[in-house]
């Protein structure tokens, strides 16, 4: 009996039905994304492991899929880091390649080897899926798309402000409820120095960037494991329950983090943003949160994440700046800022609330039953000329009976079924049936196109 076949766990197949609900996700990104002026690109699949290894900290680094190399790929390997399990030193003698972990890195590697083509600023847009060799569970998959859109080549804060109102556009035409959350990653360098740990800053953003997993108590305990004292944990526990308006805790983080330069920088910043984007009058919810981190290493400046307030779910998009990216691979002083939204993710949210519109799911208009010979002739023609007014039209292909081709119309949401019989063929008008309400007329071919554009 040969064996039930099967997908790797963290993957999923998607029906018609589920790619038309995915397509009507990327489309409605993809028309924000044009509408604040990005343009699209695409990278390759897999990258060099030289180019993605050491970007994402020591966890995502663990996360990336690598690639074995082609043909033998133990020739170059020692027997020695085999019979050792010396994973760490063995995969770079038999894994040149990785399949890409994010868009960003791959993004900044295109900027540095496409710089002489570019006009700075740039701002491009990438819709592609990502791997991620995670656990899978509800909303994390090892294989995702993601939708980015980044600006390189300016320092400028407005940025921030801009990608916040498109978050907020992206999200008012799903109709879902969201709040954005804001912090800066300089507020958080500053914090480390105040608490008088400031060599563990990476160790703190890993640790409380999961705070909304595994709550502040174990988070205060992971750090003491990372090393730092007791002292500097209970020192930063308040610092992470800041409560009050954003004013008041921007209020509040200036006095904390008074003795620290970089601290008051990212204070400064941080107020910018969140004045300008309260005077455009946006429809979420914005807030600062100073626990927010984004494990990330490479974002530097403002960072950002969204989450649904109608549905248990993780971060349905995120981003942030990010000045040094580009340094790592030859070119210096190029500071970009960016944010992804989780296609997945926002999949799920929109199929739990069922948000999506009702024609979301049609994608023929109008289908014409097959009764043969001239009538399937003239309803071929007429099927034609229908497309030939951009108007979605099929015929059923075989002359089966009544009952199953009008099943097929109903199993794919096609909102109007057409008829060219005998009695139609003579009079040289066709019945059309609004498989809504039921109500079946005969029209014209002039009449039934202005029916099938309203």
């Amino acid at each position: 009996m040969a064996q039930k076949p099967s997908i790797p766990k963290g993957t999923r197949d998607f029906s018609p039905v589920e790619m038309a609900k995915r397509n009507y996700i990327f489309n409605t990104i993809k028309e924000v994304f044009l509408l604040y002026g990005y343009q699209q690109i695409e990278t390759p699949s897999m990258e060099n492991l030289s180019t993605l290894m050491g970007k994402y900290g020591d966890e995502g680094d663990k996360l990336l899929f690598k690639v074995l190399n082609s043909g033998d790929y133990l020739k170059d390997a020692p027997n020695d880091l085999i019979e050792q399990r010396d994973y760490k030193h063995l995969i770079p003698k038999i894994s040149e390649k990785g399949l890409r972990y994010d868009l960003t890195v791959p993004f900044a590697r295109y900027v540095v080897m496409h710089r002489n083509d570019i006009q700075f600023p740039f701002k491009r847009y990438q819709i592609q899926p990502v791997w991620r060799a995670d656990r899978p569970q509800k909303g994390r998959y090892r294989e995702f798309y993601q939708c980015d859109a980044d600006v390189v080549g300016s320092d400028s804060l407005l940025n921030e402000v801009e990608l916040v109102a498109m978050v907020d556009e992206v999200f008012k035409r799903f109709g879902i409820n969201v709040v954005i959350k804001l912090n800066n990653r300089k507020i958080l360098t500053g914090i480390a120095q105040v608490i008088g740990e400031p060599d563990k800053i990476v160790d703190i953003t890993v640790s409380i960037d999961k705070i909304d997993k595994i709550g502040l108590e174990q988070v205060k305990a992971e750090l003491v494991e990372r090393g730092l004292s007791n002292e500097a944990v209970n020192a930063l526990e308040p610092l992470l329950t800041l409560s009050g308006t954003n004013d008041e805790k921007l209020n509040t983080l200036a006095q904390l983090l008074a003795s620290s330069e970089v601290g008051l920088k990212g204070v400064e910043e941080m107020r910018f943003v969140l004045n300008s984007v309260e005077m455009l009058g946006l429809k979420s919810q914005v807030e600062l949160d100073v626990s927010l981190a984004r494990g990330l290493n490479y974002y530097t400046g403002t960072i950002l994440e969204v989450k649904a307030l109608d549905v248990e779910m993780g971060s349905i998009s995120g981003g942030g700046r990010y000045d040094n990216l580009t340094g790592v691979f030859g070119l210096e002083g190029v500071s970009g800022v960016g944010l992804s939204f989780g296609a997945d993710r926002i999949y799920d949210v929109l199929n739990t609330l069922e948000l999506y519109p009702e024609d979301t799911l049609s994608s023929t208009k109008v289908l014409f039953i097959n009764f043969g010979g001239k009538e399937a002739e003239q309803s071929l023609k007429t099927v034609m000329q229908l497309r030939a007014k951009g108007i979605s039209a099929e015929i059923f292909a075989d002359d089966s009976k009544m009952k199953k081709q009008m099943a097929y119309a109903n199993a794919k949401s096609i909102p109007f079924v057409a008829m060219i019989g005998e009695n139609e063929l003579n009079s040289s008008t066709i019945s059309l049936k609004n498989m809504t309400t039921g109500e079946q007329q005969n029209v014209t071919i002039e009449e039934m196109i202005k029916t099938l554009t309203l």
